[in-house]
């Protein structure tokens, strides 16, 4: 496996308007959670991510992200598989990892797919249903699954896809979220170690297929977790740009995306159960997803000539020497005043829940500083919305779906506005742009 970047250009930590999580953060957010992460190596790096940001505010490394089954990572253990058998590239390899806090407070474990649904993944559905119960699954499977399986790879892909996503709903509990990552984008030319031989020796052939079967299992993934009312988190609309940070195997990304990854996937699940997050003293920045650079400021093109006719044109009429004064607006009898809000609003009033409305007992997150009034004059008759001041508790539900299954198959809809990119699965017209709430 060779992790080198596609370009050779100097490249930055990517910048995001998702909030910037720190290590003692993710600790709160995460406390007393069993987290299930389930999928190829892109999902064993944001396990190996999210063990690291549990513990310390750190990057991890190349020799980290490259490493495949190593019997201990950052205070995690190796359960099953990798070097406690055979490293090897094949469909049957099998790699188990579990992390445990010293506090005891957080548990994070991690299994390794080749395809998203098979006898294997029924014995790890089978180890959740008598062992804990998980507070949070995350799952991907793609690539393995196109690849590695035959000419009708992805009509036996749909229909795992199906089986997945039913036996999730028979088996986690209404209180368990399920936020499917889907599959990030490929780059050109795709030589990772899970292809076949044959295959990778016609690299360019497989690459452009590749990138073209993963969009539309994309599609599927994303409209049957839709269906089962599970989340989707869209990776692969959040990477489209992040060329500079994709090693040069077309698959694997290195530490800096995967931190960007961690902070999605954490600010996601942050709203799923009510958090509210904390602000920071810097303004919020657009995730700049590495364009190329500009050498020179944008000039729009010169604008033609005027028009010339052979006649005169009629010339507008020269203003009034006095120009008239202003009309009040009249007034007549049973006109309603404006609201008395508009007269007495005050923009940095704080929002506070009454305090019978406590918060619920499993949210122990703390509250960040609150941020600062927004500079600048109100003016004449306007006035701003209420001003929502973010790190303050509110009441949470004990399950992220607030209604509960009644003896179906699916999961009940959430009525939730979630994040800012959402997609409506309801086929009318709404355009895609980012993440799909469940």
């Amino acid at each position: 496996m060779v992790f080198c970047l596609e370009s050779e250009v100097l490249r930055r930590p990517l910048r995001s308007a998702m909030v910037h999580f720190q290590a003692s953060e993710v600790q709160q957010l995460l406390h007393n959670k069993f987290v299930v992460i389930l999928g190829d190596s892109i999902q064993r790096a944001v396990y190996k991510d999210l063990v690291l940001l549990l513990q310390k505010d750190s990057l991890l490394t190349v020799a980290q992200l490259k490493a495949k089954g190593e019997l201990s990572f950052e205070q995690d253990q190796l359960v099953a598989g990798g070097q406690l058998g055979e490293l090897h590239n094949g469909t049957q390899y099998r790699e188990v990892r579990q992390f445990c806090s010293g506090s005891g407070h957080h548990l994070v474990r991690f299994y390794f797919l080749t395809r998203v649904y098979s006898e294997y993944l029924e014995d790890v559905l089978e180890e959740l249903t008598y062992g804990p119960a998980p507070d949070l699954v995350i799952i991907n499977s793609c690539l393995w699954d196109l690849s590695r399986y035959g000419r009708c790879s992805m009509e036996s892909y749909r229909e795992n896809l199906e089986r997945v996503f039913i036996r999730m709903d028979q088996v986690l509990p209404d209180s368990c979220l399920l936020v499917w990552n889907m599959a990030m984008p490929l780059g050109e030319r795709v030589t990772g170690g899970f292809l076949l031989p044959e295959a990778s020796d016609r690299s360019p052939w497989t690459g452009a297929t590749l990138r073209r079967d993963v969009v539309e299992g994309n599609f599927y993934s994303a409209t049957l977790a839709g269906d089962h009312y599970f989340d989707v988190l869209d990776l692969h609309f959040h990477f489209r740009h992040a060329v500079q940070h994709r090693h040069r195997d077309g698959v694997h990304w290195d530490q800096h995306a995967h931190r960007h990854l961690s902070h999605l996937l954490l600010t996601h699940v942050a709203d799923a159960w009510g958090v509210e997050l904390p602000t920071r003293d810097h303004p919020p920045e657009p995730w700049i997803e590495d364009w190329p650079e500009m050498d020179h400021p944008f000039q729009p093109p010169p604008l033609p000539p005027p028009m010339s006719f052979s006649y005169p044109l009629p010339q507008p009429s020269p203003p009034p020497l006095f120009p008239p004064l202003p009309q009040d607006t009249s007034f007549y009898p049973g006109q309603p005043f404006p609201p008395q809000e508009f007269f007495s609003y005050n923009p940095i009033e704080d929002f506070s829940m009454p305090p019978n409305l406590g918060c619920g007992s499993r949210v122990n997150f703390v509250p960040g500083p609150l941020p600062p009034p927004v500079p600048g004059s109100v003016s004449h008759g306007q006035h701003r919305g209420p001003v929502v001041h973010r790190g303050m508790p509110r009441c949470v539900p004990n399950s992220p779906y607030h209604v509960p299954r009644l003896g179906g198959l699916c999961r009940r809809l959430r009525h939730s506005d979630r994040l800012i990119h959402t997609y409506k699965l309801d086929r009318r017209g709404h355009t895609h742009s980012g993440t799909w709430p469940g």
